[in-house]
């Protein structure tokens, strides 16, 4: 039989009804005659709330304990699916990522998928199961400890799934019927795109919107994965949510199609470093072996044989990426004055394809913002976007300001 993979996001499997909800849009697919393939996520919350117990027990915790303990949420949901579609009379089981297995690297808490070898659950399926429900999020790694794929890992799991099994389809139900051209919890004006290209949504992920993780936008790219995003609250359709796909399958033509943004980004600076050859390694070598997700990078002109050295990361990993310059510090490999670190700040980016031909976008993002009284700190640009870190307080209304000047309401 043809496989589908249907992922269910947290939102989506909040509770006890939202499960019994999901489940007969399973069953649907089930009576159509697929075999299918369910990820779910940790209940709305739980992962939140497991990070939580996680930091108040150890701000520099153990890794792998980490995700022994954050993994636990999805475990509960997939069981509670299973046995939902039991009681539906659907053949189903769940499966922990080991038990797949789920083969991914060491890389605790940011782990990547190796392999997911098909022939286990594919036994099941000739046995007469129907639905194997998947705990997303988790692997196993090769010293067979647990491991995670960072938040969103989910969305991962899912498409790598399709990719293993050939699926016909993946689909990613969540709270919000497709991708729009910005939170539409911040903009009354954002709008629903029926498609969207895989280069654009990588950038959307990347930088803040939380629709799909980036890793799994990425995997979709390579594997020519047909994926869609859905409402698990509305009424399903074949024309429902919203296609990610090749570029030359999206129709609109214009410079930008989104306006993202993430909250929660710190602005550090090196102060006043040695400027020789090698100091950039020097610097971003511990910070990417403490695990530091660095995002911009600006170094200022070097005076005195001394220079400034400014990048963006996550908010959450400013501690560790403080200890990881401290250590460099003490064992003399970087030599700086100071590290300052600015907590309150937010990135906001512009998207599209369409940058690639047209020009100005930069103008009118820049004009926008001085036009609004916003002063830009940080900027950082690609092939198809344009980011600034400004204050947070700021960020709501750049978003707004920005999806107006593009005219983003609009359809092209």
């Amino acid at each position: 039989m043809p496989v589908l993979v249907m992922k269910f996001g947290g939102t989506s499997v909040a509770n006890l009804d939202r499960i019994r909800r999901a489940a007969k849009r399973v069953g649907v697919e089930v009576a159509k005659g697929y075999d299918v393939i369910v990820i779910v996520s940790a209940m709305s919350g739980k992962t939140n709330e497991l990070v939580g117990w996680v930091n108040e027990t150890s701000p520099l915790y153990d890794a792998r304990e980490y995700d022994a303990v954050v993994s636990s949420g999805e475990n509960v949901t997939a069981g509670l699916m299973a046995l939902t579609l039991q009681e539906m009379d659907i053949p189903a089981r769940s499966w922990q990522g080991w038990q797949v297995p789920v083969q991914t690297t060491s890389a605790h808490a940011s782990a990547r998928i190796q392999d997911i070898p098909p022939a286990n659950i594919e036994a099941k399926f000739a046995e007469g199961m129907r639905v194997a429900v998947v705990a997303g999020f988790q692997g196993v790694s090769p010293e067979g400890r647990i491991t995670t794929l960072g938040r969103g890992g989910s969305d991962t799991t899912a498409v790598a799934f399709a990719a293993a099994f050939g699926a016909e389809r993946c689909d990613i139900y969540t709270d919000v019927d497709g991708v729009y051209t910005t939170d539409p919890r911040i903009s009354s004006k954002a709008r629903k795109l029926d498609k969207i290209a895989f280069e654009e949504m990588l950038e959307l992920a990347s930088l803040g919107a939380k629709v799909l993780q980036t890793r799994s936008v990425e995997l979709a790219m390579r594997y020519k994965v047909k994926l869609r995003v859905l409402s698990s609250f509305e009424e399903q359709s074949d024309a429902a949510g919203t296609l990610v796909c090749d570029e030359e399958e999206v129709m609109e033509n214009r410079p930008v199609s989104g306006i993202a943004y993430s909250r929660d980004e710190a602005k550090m600076t090196l102060l006043s470093v040695a400027d020789r050859p090698g100091i950039a390694a020097a610097i971003f070598g511990p910070l990417s072996e403490a695990g530091i997700n660095v995002d911009m990078i600006i170094q200022n002109i070097a005076e005195d044989g001394r220079t400034d050295m400014t990048f963006s990361c996550p908010v959450e990993q400013v501690k560790r990426a403080e200890q990881a310059m401290q250590e460099a510090k003490d064992k003399g490999d970087i030599n700086y004055h100071n590290l300052v670190a600015d907590t309150d700040v937010a990135k906001v980016s512009a998207v599209g394809i369409g940058m690639r031909s047209q020009s100005g976008v930069a103008a009118t993002m820049f004009k926008t913002l001085s036009d609004e009284g916003i002063n830009i700190k940080v900027i950082a640009t690609s092939e198809i976007k344009i980011s600034v870190l400004i204050d947070r307080k700021y960020m709501e209304l750049a978003v707004q300001a920005l999806h107006d000047a593009f005219e983003l309401e609009k359809p092209a």
